[in-house]
């Protein structure tokens, strides 16, 4: 038996850790190893239970979801974070990837969307829910023309696949690992095409990849 994706639930309302505990541990291939209620706790336990992958609400008391999704990346790239809440604001959205989240799903989401994001987060896809493709591209593609051809300049395979991998979720020493090259070359990459497409933010960047159909696993 293969094993099991190891979740961390870090959100305050005891009934809603309930429900998403049942769903989850009701799944063959995950399996719920520790609740917290607020990013303080979150941190703690996963220090002392190194999960796949926590759950993390965006509202909580005494450390929100933001500052403790930044925290876990100042200390660890391995354990993936799948915001889950019922903001649908775009600015929520932004801060969120811009500190290193995977993935993001609404809570009024149906429950099998809840367990395709956290299969595609744990990989180490980067997951959106899809009621937000629309929000998160709109006003986008008019701004910077279709960003399939206009841009400034031809997109080179090498500066897609660092674009590519940033959209999914991983660091620049991640990328370079995977590409065989230095940190400073990938940021070179990374900032060359980023002025081709006249984009200024990581949030830019995993537009630009949805809309290249990027954002499936490969």
């Amino acid at each position: 038996m293969p094993e099991k994706l190891r979740i961390l639930i870090a959100e305050d309302h005891q009934t809603v850790r309930e429900g998403i505990k049942l769903l989850v541990n009701a799944q063959p291939d995950m399996e719920v190893v520790g609740e917290a209620g607020d990013g303080e706790i979150a941190l703690r336990e996963a220090a002392k239970l190194l999960p796949d992958l926590v759950l993390m609400d965006i509202s909580m008391p005494n450390m929100n979801g933001l500052k403790a999704t930044k925290r876990f990346r100042a200390l660890s790239s391995d354990i993936k974070i799948l915001i889950l809440t019922r903001h649908t604001d775009d600015g929520y959205l932004q801060q969120l990837i811009g500190a290193g989240a995977n993935g993001y799903v609404l809570k009024q989401s149906a429950p099998t969307e809840l367990i395709t994001a956290i299969r595609t987060s744990a990989s180490g896809n980067a997951y959106l829910d899809p009621s937000l493709t629309r929000k998160v591209m709109g006003g986008y593609v008019s701004r910077a023309g279709s960003l399939r051809g206009e841009t400034k300049g031809e997109l080179t395979d090498r500066e897609s696949e660092v674009l590519r991998l940033i959209a999914l979720g991983y660091s620049n020493k991640e990328i370079g690992v995977q590409l065989d090259l230095s940190v400073k070359t990938i940021e070179a990459h990374k900032a060359n095409a980023m002025r081709k497409l006249g984009i200024a933010s990581r949030i830019d960047i995993v537009r630009y990849a949805i809309l290249q159909n990027w954002m499936q696993d490969t």
